[in-house]
């Protein structure tokens, strides 16, 4: 695995991005916090990187060429903080929530999940009201206990107590994040996100990239003719990484220059 930090893309990077930019079909899927975004401490300001952002809208100009954000986030946030455009396909809640253009199903529960989902969400609202700094992002398909803005400690005691409750209620998927317990009543993730946009786009070849622990499951799926970029510290199985989302943006501008290069060969 090749490490860099801002400024120019090294050569081994390039050279994969180069081979990538020549593919038939290419897919961008991207998560957002952390790799297009920054990571802040209120979810609901995060905001694209301008040069990210622009070359996003770069790619999806490009012939046999798709765009997709991939996130944990619930469709609704995260159509909120990346803006995007109606060119590049959704997906939410590590999975669960899909968007390929307007005749996307919308998601449904059924009972059983609806009940599991109740009884989550008490437990994280009984949590928050004890842990000062700590707070609930209801999302369609499950709930998330966020402790960025608590101290070490208290933000400690909520997850061990989170998970101690939230274990004891059948049906629930749960994960952890930078600073984040995430509960689903889904059995989805980020890999299985990948597989339904590579068969959706007909892509030959896919580019992703992640900053999070539930991001490995999109890393593990990727094939040989594939690029995967870590951003950030972590164990990883992706080939590449950079040290911060404007050390990626680098990287995303020149796929963007390479693959429009290639269109007009």
């Amino acid at each position: 695995m090749t490490e860099h930090g801002p400024g120019a893309v090294p050569a081994e990077l390039r050279a994969a991005l180069e081979e990538l930019a020549g593919t038939e079909t290419l897919l961008v899927a991207l998560d957002f916090d952390g790799v297009l975004a920054p990571i802040v401490p209120r979810a609901e300001d995060a905001r694209p990187l301008p040069a990210s952002a622009s070359a996003v809208a770069a790619l999806a100009d490009l012939p046999r060429t798709s765009t997709a954000f991939i996130s944990g986030r619930a469709l609704a946030s995260l159509r909120t903080v990346a803006s995007p455009d109606a060119r590049t396909l959704l997906i939410g809640s590590h999975g669960g929530e899909v968007f390929t253009g307007p005749d996307s199903p919308p998601l449904v529960l059924d009972e059983p999940q609806q009940r599991a989902l109740a009884a989550a969400t008490a437990v994280v609202e009984k949590v928050v009201a004890a842990h000062p700094g700590t707070r609930l992002e209801a999302k369609p398909a499950g709930v998330v206990l966020h402790t960025r803005t608590a101290a070490d400690d208290v933000a400690a005691a909520a997850t061990e107590q989170a998970r101690a409750a939230l274990q004891e209620i059948p049906g629930l998927q749960i994960s952890d994040g930078k600073r984040v317990l995430e509960t689903s009543v889904l059995s989805a993730d980020k890999g299985q996100g990948i597989g339904l946009l590579r068969t959706f786009t007909g892509a030959t070849a896919v580019f992703f990239a992640g900053d999070d622990v539930t991001d490995e499951h999109a890393f593990a799926v990727l094939r040989d003719a594939d690029v995967g970029i870590k951003v950030g510290p972590g164990t990883t199985a992706a080939q590449y990484r950079v040290e911060s989302p404007q050390a990626f943006a680098a990287a995303l501008a020149l796929l963007a220059e390479l693959r429009a290069a290639a269109a007009q060969a």
